[in-house]
């Protein structure tokens, strides 16, 4: 399925009903009053989380969604009935806000719901302006127009561990090595051109998810290679797999790679507001394909990146050496986190 993360549409919450104007007709009653009801309330557009959804596909190729609106009043002072309520099914993660500035807010958990618009109110019948002066009123009430207004729909994944590195750092290997996800692989630059998600079971049945996150090379806070596109989807991680090449094919040296990438989420933090700022996160480094390396050099550079303060593993996304013990240390960091 094609992964959509950005969406914009117009919605609008129905129009009220009017109000009927109406009068007593029985049989034996020469006198009836007033007896038109008041119309019915328009349909509120609702915005609902859904954790059967990943992706604001569903929302791409509709641009304009409207509620019903309200039915009349009825005689006998019956009331119109509301118009049906208009719910938009999002991912968990999707924040929404006004494209006027109105408004903003986030859906974090399955069957949270928040009003986007309200429908009109229904008109007054005739029967409600009855008085001691006006025992006959020949007037009603319209129904109050609906909202419209054009909103804007942003999904942010929510996984636990993201995986960053250059491209070919081996991040979709290694993501299909962990989890069920099946990301594409080849050997040149931006395989993956949308985030992947994977749901790692580890042997006591307890599960976290892991989000390969691509395009991250200097400069995509500014817009280079895919830009700021996926850098959101990082927001919410609670801690970084950080992958580093160790390969001699990697064209940067690994400290070289590690230094430009988190000089990469510090550009990134300086033009976002976020809470926890992204260079500021736990970092597990995991060195990679090192089947190919030699053992004294593999030595050193682990003792190198040690110094740094993070944990540090030695590992092969395609034969799948060293990946247990990252997992177990990845749940625990997770773990410290909550």
């Amino acid at each position: 399925m094609k992964f959509v993360d950005e969406a914009i549409i117009t919605v609008e919450s129905g129009h009220g009903g009017a109000g009927k104007v109406s009068f007593r007709r029985e049989k034996f009653v020469p006198r009836g009053g007033p007896d038109g009801g008041d119309g019915g309330r328009g349909g509120h557009v609702v915005v609902r989380a859904s954790q059967h959804l990943n992706s604001l596909l569903n929302l791409k190729y509709k641009k304009i969604y409207k509620a019903a609106d309200g039915n009349p009043g009825e005689d006998s002072l019956c009331t119109g009935t509301d118009g049906q309520d208009l719910v938009i099914e999002v991912p968990i993660g999707t924040s929404i806000r006004f494209q006027d500035g109105s408004g903003e807010f986030e859906l974090k958990t399955h069957g949270q719901e928040e009003i986007l618009l309200r429908g009109g109110r229904g008109g007054k019948g005739n029967a409600f302006f009855k008085n001691s002066v006006n025992q006959a009123p020949t007037y009603s009430q319209p129904g109050e127009d609906g909202e419209q207004k054009e909103i804007i729909l942003e999904l942010k994944l929510l996984a636990d561990v993201g995986i960053i590195g250059f491209p070919n750092a081996g991040k979709s290997t290694l993501i299909s090595k962990i989890s069920a996800a099946r990301p594409k692989i080849a050997d040149y630059p931006f395989t993956t051109l949308t985030p992947n998600l994977g749901v790692v079971q580890m042997p006591d049945q307890s599960t976290f998810v892991v989000a390969d996150i691509p395009g991250l090379i200097p400069g995509a806070h500014e817009g280079a290679g895919l830009g700021i596109k996926f850098l959101k989807h990082i927001e919410k991680t609670k801690c970084f797999l950080h992958l580093i090449d160790v390969s001699i094919m990697n064209e940067h040296q690994p400290m070289e790679s590690y230094k430009l990438i988190n000089a990469e989420l510090k550009s990134y933090d300086d033009i976002k507001d976020l809470e926890r700022p992204l260079s500021q996160r736990p970092q597990v480094i995991a060195l990679n394909k090192v089947d190919i390396v030699e053992p004294e050099k593999l030595l050193g550079l682990k003792k190198s990146f040690e110094k740094l303060g993070h944990k540090v593993f030695v590992i092969s996304g395609l034969s799948g050496f060293g990946i247990k013990e990252l997992l177990y240390t990845l749940k625990e960091m997770i773990m410290g986190e909550n």
